[in-house]
């Protein structure tokens, strides 16, 4: 069996596991590693190598958020037996957060759902963030597809709004200097951007003339760092 070393070794097997249940899967959503999607529901799970207080805390913080949230770390036999991974565990099923384990050997992983999640944190009267929640649910249907890996650490992360000036980056990249107005009739967001070539907040951007708008030369490094993630064709 493959030792895990890193969280962002868990992600794959997670995400194929949650896949297979019939759920969408993005990463690295508002600070959360993994948010899954299926119709109105919603499943969070936090990465971490071992099970301890931290990552506990981390996953009560994410009840606020979602109803089921789950803590995924890798399998390891000696610990497993242990008196004190029971203990953690009653706790789990105490605040109804759900647990996986994780194991890979080779090319093959294996996700075991030791403890299901409950509703316990609504029971008990706990307070829930619908604008927080609200604020997931638009992150992860604006952005395009999962370009994020997650667990990971000092790693960018590609939110809805960069990948929306990343789109703007790589028409510009391809075609030079175009107007917003010719930025949007090739697909550009039509509401937001105005509002991203004006903030420049990658500083992506300079203005050529009024409504006309290149790329600068760290905008150039950028979108050629991620373009064929992004865009594999050539747009």
């Amino acid at each position: 069996m493959k030792e895990i070393l890193y969280e962002e070794q868990l992600y794959g097997p997670v995400k194929k596991y949650l896949i297979n249940k019939d759920f969408e899967v993005k990463a690295e959503i508002k600070n959360c590693d993994i948010t899954a999607l299926k119709d109105d529901t919603m499943i969070i799970v936090e990465l971490k190598k071992v099970l301890n207080l931290d990552v506990i805390i981390q996953a009560a913080e994410r009840q606020k958020i979602c109803d089921l949230v789950y803590i995924a770390v890798p399998r390891k036999e000696r610990t497993v037996k242990r008196k004190r991974t029971n203990d953690i565990i009653n706790l789990l099923r105490r605040l109804g957060i759900g647990l996986f384990l994780v194991s890979i050997n080779g090319k093959e992983s294996l996700v075991q759902e030791v403890l299901m999640p409950s509703f316990k944190f609504k029971e008990k009267g706990g307070r829930v963030s619908y604008k927080k929640r609200k604020e997931v649910f638009k992150e992860f249907n604006e952005r395009s597809g999962d370009y994020n890996i997650g667990g990971s650490v000092r790693k960018k992360i590609l939110t809805a709004y960069k990948e929306k000036a990343a789109y703007i980056g790589v028409l510009l990249y391809e075609k030079g200097p175009l107007s917003i107005r010719e930025l949007k009739e090739l697909g550009a967001n039509k509401e937001k951007t105005s509002n991203i070539l004006q903030d420049n907040y990658y500083k992506w951007f300079f203005r050529v003339k009024r409504g006309v708008y290149d790329l600068t030369d760290e905008g150039k490094t950028e979108i050629e760092s991620i373009k064929h993630t992004l865009y594999p064709k050539d747009m």
